[in-house]
This record gives C-alpha cells, sequence and structure tokens, in this order.
C-alpha cells in the first residue's frame, strides 16, 4: 500500500512541477494565478500523501497552511484586478452591474 502512495506522490509532483512552469512561462496573469493555485492545491494533495505515509502530524499542520496561503493569493489576485480594488474585477470603477 505504501508504495502505491509513493507512486500518488511523484505524479502529484509531477503535476507541481508542470504548474510551475506555467507560473513561469505563462502568457497572461491568469494563467500564472491558475498555475499558482495549482502548485496549491497539489502542495496539499502532496502533503496529505506524506501524512498517510509517515503519521507526522506536523506535516499535516503544513498542508492546512499551504491551503490557507493559497486562498489568499486567490484573493489577492481578484483584489488586484478590480478597479477599486473591492475584488469584482468586472465591474469598473465600482459600480453595481
Amino acid at each position: 500500500m505504501t508504495d502505491l502512495l509513493y507512486v500518488a506522490a511523484l505524479v502529484i509532483l509531477a503535476n507541481v512541477a508542470v504548474s510551475a512552469w506555467r507560473v513561469l512561462h505563462g502568457p497572461a496573469r491568469a494563467d500564472r494565478i491558475m498555475g499558482a493555485q495549482l502548485i496549491g492545491t497539489s502542495g496539499v494533495a502532496l502533503l496529505v500523501l506524506l501524512y498517510l505515509i509517515h503519521g507526522s502530524s506536523g506535516v499535516l499542520d503544513l498542508a492546512l497552511l499551504l491551503a490557507l496561503l493559497a486562498a489568499f493569493a486567490a484573493v489577492g489576485y481578484v483584489k488586484s484586478r478590480s478597479a477599486d480594488g473591492a475584488g469584482d474585477p468586472e465591474v469598473a470603477g465600482g459600480e453595481d452591474p
């Protein structure tokens, strides 16, 4: 069973590598933030798998912290794309649709 978990961890690690390439070479900012979100999600999955393999509770705490930071990164991206900083990038100048 442990070997299967290690293989799954390697597949997720390959996903992180492909996402890092998208972050570095993405043509648009949206592509880069989606790659960063995928790195965050894959990183959480990888850390949870490592927790299942080794049983260290510190790894699980790190996975929760990474999930929290990925969520803050998404909120920061949306707020930076909005005209008034309120968080809705489709509304220009803070007007209601």
